[in-house]
Order: structure tokens, then C-alpha cells, then sequence
């Protein structure tokens, strides 16, 4: 059996129509800096050692009519409603809940400014 992985996130790399200003709206939603900007190119610290960073870029191509992947983003029980009040007074989009699919989580489905979709989810609490 080999030896577990190092592996660790280090940053989610998005493409942007306008980088610096949808780094601006994530270092707020997840309490980043816009640490780095420069020729189209913008990067958001992590708000803590661990924490992932995100790096947007300049988009090349058009945007794909299906987003294939997004960020699934926790906060404790009971405060989801309130973050995504937080998160579309930042610019976010409310786009749909899930709140009885499954029995372990509860979700709303967002965009960012620029139309990318994210989650915020709640675990209940267990015991």
C-alpha cells in the first residue's frame, strides 16, 4: 500500500470577463485579499493557513453554455440563509434550494457576478 498523498488545494483558477472585479467579489465572500493584479490576471489570498486561494484570468474563449464544475462552500447549521442574504447583497444571484433531497445537507445554489455557479451549504448538526 503506498504512503497517503500530500496533495492539498492550493487555489481554483476561474476565467474572467473582468478579473480584478469578480476577485473583488469573492475575497469579500470568503474574506480573502486581492493579493495580486496585474495585465489581466488577479489572485484572492486564503483568508487562513490551509485556505484555498482562487486565480482568475482573462477569459479566452466564450463562455461554455454548461457549467461542469462549481465550489460547494460551508457554513455552520442554521446560518445558510443568512450568508446567501450576505453573498447576493455582494452581487450574488439567488438561483434555487435544495433543502430535502438528501437528509445530511442543505444547499442554495448561487451565481458570482459573473454568472458562475456556487453552493452554500449546512450540515446538520449530529448527536
Amino acid at each position: 500500500m503506498s504512503p497517503p498523498s500530500a496533495i492539498t488545494l492550493g487555489a481554483v483558477n476561474v476565467e474572467a470577463d473582468a478579473p480584478h472585479a469578480l476577485a473583488a467579489f469573492w475575497a469579500q465572500l470568503l474574506g480573502g485579499t486581492v493579493a495580486g493584479d496585474h495585465a489581466g490576471f488577479a489572485y484572492v489570498s486564503a483568508r487562513e493557513p490551509g485556505g484555498f486561494a482562487m486565480f482568475f484570468r482573462l477569459r479566452s474563449d466564450a463562455r461554455p453554455d454548461r457549467q461542469g464544475q462549481h465550489l460547494d462552500l460551508t457554513v455552520p447549521w442554521g446560518t445558510r440563509v443568512a450568508e446567501v442574504d450576505r453573498a447576493v447583497g455582494l452581487g450574488a444571484t439567488h438561483r434555487w434550494d435544495v433543502l430535502e433531497e438528501v437528509p445530511w445537507v442543505q444547499w442554495s445554489t448561487l451565481s458570482d457576478p459573473e454568472g458562475n455557479l456556487f453552493c452554500i451549504a449546512e450540515h446538520p448538526p449530529t448527536g
